[in-house]
């Protein structure tokens, strides 16, 4: 968690870029990267430097080798040391302007091949307009201390933060107290491999590394394992370039070393390759959307025959987790009910075919002010062989927000996440933690709640019978309060009695008019 001061340097800064001209949200976020892995690179080569004056061996392929950087044949080269933030930094502004943007943009995208990451700068241009603003820009991020990978993370987050409170391009951003209830549902495990098929900021991943990283910290310390996680457990995909540098740079402020974060338009492609490759999918895909026939992967047609691009993320999870591979997605309330044949084909499979675990159902103001619409949380494991018996549905009405556009916090911080303790007044300001509980006990004591309750279970017999419709309102129980009624004959007295006092009220009126 950052401190109020914290956040109002990180307030300045994104204000000067406002101030200064560049008023697009994703254009100051995406600027702000380039200068926080130039920064980064730096970071870098200071360690390797310290290292190598420790031990007395010389650094392997530096970062910044001794020699000069000349990104092309008609511009002089320049000492690879003046490209250091340390060093540009102390630079008057235009010095400074001058260096940034025809040696260390060139230089950032030569480095390409590095890292995934890297590889995701190689179109990097800066586009802040003039020497003053980048000034503004190098002070305001090196006051910011980010030595520790939590305040990094945590400051990153933040910066990402104001992407939705600038009102634009929110849809990148699901709520991050939504995202730590569906990462504690499915509880990922050092061994787990973990994709996003609609990346976007990659908050879903970043997430499950903190996770990880809290539940299961002695797993981390064998090399193996170690690898696996910064190498081979992240996985995310996204056709939009913005988000794949944004993404990963999160991931990488968080940690993770080199995650797979790659260039994919995740359903217009085959998936040959990662057919069954994942153990755990989370994912909160594009919503209302169609596709044409011609353009959309033939394995998903395969799985289900539609052009609406919520049945086609659906086919594809299914296509990309291996047996025993679970899955925590978000999914419009249509998909939950809609009547055509795919939307009733998908729901059977889910059913019958592998083991539909769970349904959060979410109240509709959770991604105001972006968008209205009613959503759900679709828990399940692939089996490829049955296994419902149950499904365990949850009503979740209250998420510790305001459900209007302003979505303001109506508990303390430390009271609006899913693993808060709450007393009951709070627990009717927030269900989140309620609902981790009871998703834990959902094949034990859930199973005796009454259909009246916030969570109970359904037989996968009663599903069936009402054609797969996964709705919560189809199975919910709604009290009637019971109301005592006085006996007819009391009821035509009394109304006897009101007449006979309104007909003599009128006699009095009448009769102080005369």
């Amino acid at each position: 968690m950052i401190t109020g001061e914290l956040k109002s340097r990180i307030d300045a800064v994104w204000n000067d870029f406002w101030s200064g001209g560049i008023s697009n949200p994703l254009e100051v976020m995406e600027q702000l990267t380039y200068l926080l892995f130039i920064k980064g690179l730096d970071e870098q080569q200071t360690r390797a430097e310290n290292q190598a004056q420790r031990t007395g061996k010389p650094i392997i392929d530096p970062l910044f080798p001794a020699g000069t950087f000349k990104p092309d044949d008609n511009t002089v080269g320049r000492p690879y040391d003046d490209l250091r933030w340390t060093r540009f930094k102390n630079l008057a502004a235009q010095d400074m302007y001058e260096v940034v943007d025809r040696y260390v943009f060139p230089f950032m995208q030569a480095r390409a091949a590095d890292s995934t990451h890297a590889t995701h700068m190689k179109g990097a241009r800066l586009t802040i307009p003039t020497p003053a603003l980048l000034l503004k820009a190098v002070d305001g991020l090196d006051a910011i201390p980010m030595q520790d990978r939590d305040t990094k993370g945590d400051v990153y987050e933040y910066m990402l933060s104001k992407i939705a409170s600038a009102g634009q391009n929110g849809q990148f951003r699901t709520p991050r107290h939504i995202i730590q209830l569906m990462v504690e549902m499915t509880a990922p495990r050092p061994s787990d491999t973990i994709c996003d098929p609609a990346s976007g900021t990659c908050g879903f991943l970043v997430a499950a590394g903190e996770y990880i990283r809290t539940n299961h910290e002695a797993a981390l310390l064998d090399p193996v394992q170690s690898k696996h996680f910064h190498e081979g457990m992240f996985h995310g995909y996204d056709f939009d370039n913005t988000m794949l540098r944004i993404g990963s740079m999160n991931l990488q402020l968080h940690g993770v070393q080199n995650p797979q974060i790659v260039y994919r338009d995740s359903l217009a492609q085959d998936h040959a390759g990662d057919i069954e490759g994942y153990s755990l999918v989370l994912a909160n895909p594009p919503f209302a959307g169609s596709l044409d026939y011609e353009s959309t992967a033939k394995d998903l047609l395969q799985v289900v025959k539609t052009k609406k691009t919520e049945l086609l993320f659906l086919a594809l999870f299914l296509r990309l987790l291996k047996p025993g591979g679970r899955a925590a997605v978000i999914v419009p309330d249509g998909v939950l009910f809609g009547s055509s044949n795919a939307h009733k084909e998908l729901r059977r499979m889910l059913v019958e075919d592998h083991k539909l675990d769970g349904i959060v159902s979410l109240p509709s103001g959770v991604f105001k002010p972006y968008a209205g619409v009613s959503t759900a949380i679709l828990l399940f494991t692939k089996t490829n062989s049955g296994g419902t018996d149950h499904v365990w549905f949850y009503d979740l009405q209250a998420d510790g927000r305001s459900l209007d556009d302003k979505r303001t916090p109506l508990l303390p911080d430390d009271k609006l996440s899913a693993t808060a303790e709450l007393t009951d007044d709070e627990h009717a300001k927030n269900n989140l933690p309620d609902a981790l509980a009871r998703w834990r006990v959902r094949g034990t004591a859930e199973l005796q709640r009454a259909r009246t309750d916030e969570s109970f279970c359904v037989p996968k017999a009663d599903i069936a019978a009402n054609g797969y419709d996964l709705s919560i309102n189809r199975y919910k129980e709604i009290v009637h309060d019971d109301v005592e009624y006085e006996h007819p004959q009391v009821i035509l007295d009394d109304l006897a009695q009101l007449e006979a006092e309104i007909q003599q009220g009128i006699q009095d009126l009448k009769t102080m008019l005369a």
